[in-house]
């Protein structure tokens, strides 16, 4: 367990001028802090509560910009497949695909819905992300409307461009995020999708630059690798399962081709 406020709630205590009694009054009240703290990061998500959500955007990046072709509509039919939705799930993501298609339509309690969906867990942001770059290069090379958006979902499930970046390499794209910065979420933020014939870049998909030393590329697989790790998935649709099941072999594998190249152990 992450002790941090149990560690600086303790010290303001002491600091206060109440000695040892506030110093462990103030232990216990950080050490019941970082235990909801715990609690909340691992949490199972409400079985089923993203599909409103998650259909609304898919039909939203389908729409996004001005039409929504035969190949996306097949994308979330398909996902509708995979993810072993019943019939009254499968009623509620047709209608919410076909809310998000309307030209008004705000994608805000989408998004928000999502993130409060995902929490703390970093494992099942990553597997709904995703499903959104399934939609998002679904006719190929992405216009600046879909990746605004992804981009979006990714800033409020907390996931970086450099991590959305890995995402997207796994799926055979190379991207530039161009400069403007994590929140440039606007059409100015320099997109060059383009489709990569080698295959992931293994740096990308670890998020370190090239020049990074070896230990700096073991941690970053060392956390990546526990943030992935399939058996933290909890009860994930089987599609979802599986895309995070994937992501954690090609982060094994990143690293593997990097420690051939570079020859350590």
């Amino acid at each position: 367990m992450n002790l941090m406020w149990t560690f600086w709630l303790a010290m303001a205590g002491l600091l206060l001028g109440h000695g040892l009694p506030g110093m462990i009054v103030g232990g216990i009240a950080g050490f019941i802090i970082d235990g909801v703290r715990q609690k909340r990061r691992y949490a199972t998500p409400e079985v089923g509560g993203f599909i409103g959500p998650l259909f609304a955007l898919l039909g939203a990046v389908a729409k996004s910009d001005g039409r929504v072709s035969q190949e996306e509509i097949a994308v979330a039919e398909r996902l509708m497949s995979r993810m072993g939705l019943d019939a009254e799930q499968r009623k509620q993501a047709i209608e919410s695909f076909n809310a998000g298609k309307q030209p008004e339509f705000d994608v805000t309690p989408s998004i928000d819905g999502l993130r409060r969906w995902v929490g703390l867990r970093r494992d099942h942001a990553f597997p709904v992300l995703d499903v959104v770059i399934e939609t998002v290069l679904a006719e190929g090379n992405p216009p600046p409307e879909k990746m605004s958006l992804l981009r979006q979902l990714a800033f409020a499930l907390r996931v970086s461009d450099m991590e959305l970046m890995a995402l997207m390499a796994m799926k055979g794209y190379a991207w530039n995020a161009g400069t403007g910065g994590s929140r440039g979420y606007g059409h100015g933020g320099g997109y060059a999708p383009q489709r990569n014939q080698q295959g992931p870049d293994p740096y990308t998909v670890l998020g370190v630059e090239r020049s990074a030393d070896d230990r700096a590329i073991k941690r970053a697989y060392r956390k990546l690798i526990s943030e992935h790790h399939p058996d933290r998935l909890g009860d994930l649709p089987e599609d979802m399962r599986r895309r995070a099941e994937a992501r954690a072999s090609e982060i094994n594998a990143a690293y593997e081709r990097i420690k051939g190249e570079r020859g350590f152990k």
